[in-house]
C-alpha cells in the first residue's frame, strides 16, 4: 500500500481504529452483499470504496424507474437497457475502485445455491426485501460460522443488527419475538431514500468494524426514524430467548423444510417461483414456442414474454418471475400454461 497522503485510502487509514493494519485486513477480506437495491447499492459502494479485497454482489432483478430515487448505482439509461442489477453494479463498482475484485451474480438466493454463494465470505451484508430469504441467510451464517449484518427499511423507519454465530439471539430468535415490521411494505406505505441510506451506513460501518478485527462484545438492535429524527439502540441480552431450531442446528430454511416455493416480490406486483428441473432450460426452444403467444425478448440467460397483461421472465436455471400479479396461484397457472411445470 502506498504511504502517500494523497492515495486512495489515506484519510481512512488516518482513522485510528482502522490505521495501516486495519487497511491491510480490509484488502485481504471477502464480503457478500445479498440484494442490490436501496440498501445493497450503498453497502456494495461503501465496502468497495473502502478497499475490501473481494466483494460479491448478488441480485435477481432489473432496475426500474421507481427504483431510482433510492438505488444509487443505477440510472435511467440502465432502466432503458434492461440489464440485470448485478451486471450494472459490477461494472460501476469496478470503475469506482479497480483494486477490488468485484463479482456481480445474477441469481436468487435459495436453499439450493445459498451455501455456494456465501462461500468464502467473512461478513454477509443484507440488502434484501423479504423475511424468508433473511431466515435462509441466518441458517447459512449459523452453519458456517459467518457473522451477518441485518438491515430493513420501510416508510421513514429502519432497523439493523449484527448477528454473530457465537452468541444468541440469532435472527430467527428475534423474529420469534414481538420485534417486527409486521405487514408494512414499501408497496403499501412507500419509502423515502434517507431511510435505507441511513440504515446501510450503519450496516457498512459494522461490517468494516468486524473486518478490521475490532471485538464486538454486545448485541444491539438499532431503530431509527429519519423523518422524526428518532434514534434508539436496544441491547439484546443473550439469555431469555425461547428455544430456536436454528440455534439448535436445525436449519429448516436451508434444508427447504420451511418456506414457500413461490412468493410475491416486495413492491413489484410480481411473483417468483421455480420450475422443478435437474438441468438448464433450452432457452432457444422456449423462445420459439413462446413466440406464438406474445412478444418475446431476452438474452443468453433468460427469456421474456408479454402475454395478456402479464410479463413472464424465465431464467436458464428454472427461476421464473411473473409480473402483473401478486398471487402465487395466478403465477403458477400462467407458468403451467405457457412454460410447463
Amino acid at each position: 500500500m502506498s504511504d502517500s497522503p494523497f492515495d486512495r485510502y489515506s484519510r481512512q487509514r488516518l482513522y485510528a481504529p482502522i490505521g495501516e493494519e486495519g487497511q491491510r485486513r480490509l484488502s485481504e477480506s471477502s464480503v457478500v452483499v445479498v440484494g442490490c437495491g436501496a440498501l445493497g447499492s450503498v453497502l456494495a459502494s461503501v465496502v468497495v470504496r473502502a478497499g475490501v479485497g473481494r466483494v460479491r454482489v448478488i441480485d435477481r432483478d432489473f432496475p426500474e424507474l421507481h427504483n431510482l430515487h433510492r438505488q444509487l448505482l443505477f440510472t435511467e439509461e440502465d432502466v432503458k437497457r434492461g440489464m440485470p442489477k448485478a451486471v450494472v453494479a459490477e461494472r460501476r463498482l469496478r470503475e469506482a475502485n479497480p483494486e477490488v475484485e468485484v463479482e456481480g451474480v445474477v441469481a436468487d438466493v435459495n436453499p439450493l445455491n445459498a451455501e455456494e454463494l456465501m462461500r468464502g465470505a467473512q461478513v454477509i451484508l443484507d440488502g434484501l426485501d423479504n423475511l424468508e430469504t433473511r431466515l435462509l441467510l441466518n441458517d447459512v451464517a449459523l452453519k458456517h460460522g459467518i457473522p451477518w449484518v441485518y438491515g430493513g427499511t420501510v416508510s421513514s423507519v429502519g432497523m439493523t443488527a449484527v448477528f454473530r454465530p457465537d452468541r444468541r439471539p440469532c435472527f430467527r430468535c428475534l423474529m420469534g419475538s414481538s420485534v417486527s415490521f409486521g405487514s408494512l411494505t414499501c408497496d403499501t406505505v412507500g419509502v423515502i431514500s434517507p431511510a435505507p441510506l441511513s440504515v446501510a451506513a450503519l450496516q457498512s460501518a459494522a461490517a468494516l468494524r468486524i473486518l478490521v478485527g475490532e471485538s464486538v462484545t454486545d448485541a444491539r438492535l438499532t431503530f431509527l426514524d429519519v423523518w422524526e429524527q428518532h434514534f434508539t439502540s436496544v441491547e439484546l441480552d443473550e439469555a431469555g430467548w425461547d428455544d430456536c431450531p436454528a440455534c439448535s442446528g436445525e436449519y429448516q430454511y436451508l434444508e427447504g423444510s420451511a418456506g414457500s416455493s413461490a412468493r410475491a416480490l416486495c413492491g413489484q406486483n410480481a411473483v417468483q417461483l421455480y420450475l422443478p428441473l435437474d438441468h438448464s432450460l433450452d432457452l432457444e426452444d422456449l423462445r420459439r414456442r413462446l413466440a406464438h403467444h406474445g412478444d418475446v425478448a431476452g438474452d443468453a440467460g433468460m427469456v421474456k414474454v408479454d402475454i395478456g397483461g402479464h410479463e413472464i421472465v424465465i431464467f436458464y436455471d428454472g427461476r421464473v418471475i411473473v409480473r402483473g400479479t401478486s398471487e402465487p396461484t395466478v403465477a403458477r397457472g400462467l407458468v403451467a400454461k405457457y412454460v410447463g411445470m
